[in-house]
């Protein structure tokens, strides 16, 4: 239980980050990058000891590292523009509600349990990232021509989850999680410098100190998010579909709580029957 407090504790900590990125203008793409290779500092130097990197690629996890680092890059720049297109709210939602993927494989490859209160829970929990994530009393609206950005992001987070449970299931040794999730960040890293160049090539790339301090900051929170996840998933008695369902609703509920307290964020009535809904989809799939 404690790895997967820690995990929705970091992951709720980069949303602040991500907040004081708006707050001072913060080239969030140029941060983003820096901060997967100081992810990659964190664990290479803080829990990787003696091991000979090179034989990395010859893991059998690593072609999947290569995937999830090239999605990680790709989720997030489609997140930029459904934010661009559709707003925050929307990319909120999409990116949440994809817990609905990895969910479903575990229960269908893993025969993970499907009681009632589990099932209920499940529901519950996405009606709660909906209403606890919309910012008007409207609701979400979006263009017919922008609905594909929404959806990709929604496919793009589900199968990271679901990439990350199976890797770490079928490939991953129990001395070897810091490494996994050091070589992530590092793939991610590394596609993103290709990105950088390609924006210095073309007379658009401009780096400041305040996108590097940023970068540095966000990849603490970052790495252990990843990390910790991964060490969840493999507690004794805890499924991947409870872990991920909690994980999800509890990082949204706690992200709202700081926004209220740091941010002063104001709630409509949908955010508060989504905060309602959210608490009691975490004590039936803790409890189920």
């Amino acid at each position: 239980m404690i790895y997967l407090l820690l995990s929705i504790l970091s992951s709720s900590v980069i949303f602040v980050i991500f907040k004081l990125f708006q707050k001072y203008r913060v080239d969030t793409l140029q941060a983003i990058i820096i901060n997967y290779f100081f992810a990659c500092m964190v664990g290479f130097f803080g829990y990787i000891k003696n091991t000979d990197v090179t034989i990395i690629p010859e893991k059998l996890w690593f072609p999947g590292t290569l995937v999830l680092g090239a999605l990680f890059i790709s989720v997030f720049n489609l997140a930029a523009i459904t934010t661009q297109k559709s707003g925050l709210s929307v990319v909120s939602v999409a990116t949440k509600m994809s817990v609905a993927i990895p969910v479903f494989f575990g229960i269908i490859l893993y025969n993970e349990s499907t009681g009632i209160l589990k099932i209920t829970g499940i529901l519950l929990a996405l009606v709660a990232v909906y209403l606890t994530s919309i910012k008007t009393t409207t609701g979400i609206k979006i263009k017919k021509e922008n609905l594909i950005f929404p959806l990709l992001v929604f496919l793009g987070s589900g199968i990271i989850d679901t990439t990350i449970k199976y890797l770490e299931t079928t490939y991953v040794a129990e001395d070897e999680v810091a490494l996994f999730s050091t070589s992530i960040f590092a793939i991610a890293g590394m596609i993103g410098i290709v990105i950088l160049t390609g924006q210095a090539l073309m007379g658009k790339l401009r780096i400041t100190g305040k996108n590097i301090l940023g970068g540095i900051i966000l990849g603490v929170p970052n790495y252990f998010s990843i990390y910790f996840l991964v060490m969840a998933l493999r507690t004794e008695g805890f499924e991947s579909s409870t872990v991920f369902t909690i994980n999800n609703v509890a990082i949204v509920l706690f992200s709202t709580l700081l926004g209220i307290l740091l941010f002063k964020e104001h709630l409509i009535k949908k955010n508060w029957i989504g905060i309602l809904l959210a608490i009691v989809s975490i004590l039936l799939v803790a409890t189920s």
